[in-house]
């Protein structure tokens, strides 16, 4: 889809979508559980529909709004053929649920679209190997294949947080107790954090070390009754439409949320102050598109985004994804190999741009379009549907103007 985006500022207020990171955790917890739990704000984008799609391929039965979840009726019972699980384009779904599948079914069969494997699964598959589980890729899929038994699971912390999570909900469910044991600093803590309190919510207890979790076996997941947060790293784009000088105004946030993404309010705030400022990136790498079409725009003064290596294998290469296309526009942003360095400029002109099969790069390049002098002409602007498939409808209520081309 193309989209054709005059200059306008945006103004109003907005709730953004509920949590895609939350609504994953608590969907995994709920189709685990023991019983049938009630989620309330549950949004059917494409990644949390993958979720739902591969927990029924596990035995779960979800209601096609997701807000009632009966769990996996017997867990740990090997099927006559493998379950099929069909990823989408999630990477959350895919890391999450490889180790849930073998701890459920004695494993699976993984699939998926555009990209999503081809991206790096190495923790899984050399952990897995030095456990005799079969992990084969070939053709476009993954297969999955054998016991997951209790004992010491070794994950390097610097690499992503999901591998952590994935082994965080199945070493529960084996018979006896586990460690997890992190054999580097972690990175992304906050999306750990918001594994654990899911955990919590659903009774299953993990114990922190100095190096990682004890996990004891033979546990549960009780059924819950919730609802799901709205999501900073979608609250994102508004808060730097508003350092923009676009008169919006977020509502609903939780000042208490466990979303590591919280922290783009007090980076939003960096970002007001004079001279160069420099960004950490590595606790919470999805808000990069956000922060840099802000910096674009803070005139003569230098941001430097750093630790940001992970941007390399998302949905695209976001590093280069992010240059490419705010430059296209007039941006000056120099991509070096783990960072970016971004000069900003008063304004911006129009053009033709792509999202990039990228979700956070297409609402980033509408937020630019704020502030340019000439209208924008976007394609594959349907790639939102991955995360936010309003957002196109909300844009309009702020006073955005789009028009679709063809």
């Amino acid at each position: 889809m193309e989209l054709k985006i005059k200059p306008h500022r945006l103004s109003g207020a907005i709730q953004p979508p509920p949590s895609k990171s939350q609504a994953h955790r608590l969907m995994i917890g709920a189709a685990l559980a023991n019983g049938e739990s009630q989620l309330e704000q549950v949004a059917l984008s494409q990644d949390i529909s993958a979720t739902m799609r591969c927990m029924r391929a596990l035995g779960a039965s979800i209601s096609e709004d997701g807000s009632n979840i009966s769990g996996v009726p017997e867990l740990g019972t090997r099927q006559t053929e493998l379950p099929r699980l069909d990823c989408g384009a999630s990477g959350s779904t895919l890391r999450f649920l490889i180790p849930v599948a073998l701890a459920v079914a004695g494993g699976g069969v993984f699939t998926g679209a555009e990209r999503l494997m081809e991206r790096p699964l190495g923790p899984y598959e050399t952990l897995f190997g030095e456990k005799g589980i079969a992990f084969v890729r070939e053709q476009g899929m993954l297969r999955v294949e054998g016991q997951l038994t209790p004992g010491i699971y070794y994950l390097p912390g610097n690499v992503s947080s999901q591998f952590i999570t994935g082994l965080l909900y199945a070493l529960p469910l084996l018979n006896d107790d586990s460690e997890l044991m992190l054999t580097t600093e972690l990175e992304s803590s906050g999306y750990v954090d918001m594994t654990l309190d899911a955990l919590r919510q659903f009774g299953v207890a993990v114990k922190p070390t100095s190096k990682g979790w004890k996990i004891p076996g033979n546990q549960r997941y009780c059924p819950i009754s919730c609802r799901v947060e709205p999501d900073y790293s979608q609250a994102a784009f508004y808060y730097a439409a508003a350092l923009l000088g676009n008169p919006v105004t977020v509502e609903g946030m939780s000042p208490d949320s466990k979303q590591g993404d919280r922290v783009i309010l007090e980076q939003m705030e960096q970002l007001k102050q004079p001279g160069t400022v420099t960004l950490d990136v590595r606790e919470c790498p999805d808000l990069v598109p956000p922060l840099a079409v802000a910096a674009a725009f803070r005139t003569g003064a230098c941001t430097k985004i750093i630790g940001a290596a992970r941007l390399r294998i998302k949905e695209s290469d976001r590093l280069h994804t992010v240059t490419q296309q705010l430059n296209c526009l007039g941006c000056q942003i120099t991509e070096r190999e783990d960072s970016l360095e971004i000069f900003g400029v008063p304004s911006i002109s129009g053009g033709t741009v792509s999202g990039c099969n990228d979700h956070r790069i297409a609402m980033m390049l509408a937020i630019a379009a704020t502030r340019a002098t000439g209208e924008l002409v976007l394609r594959g602007a349907e790639c939102v549907e991955k995360s936010y498939p309003d957002f196109w409808e909300d844009y309009v209520t702020l006073g955005g103007k789009i028009e679709r081309i063809g």
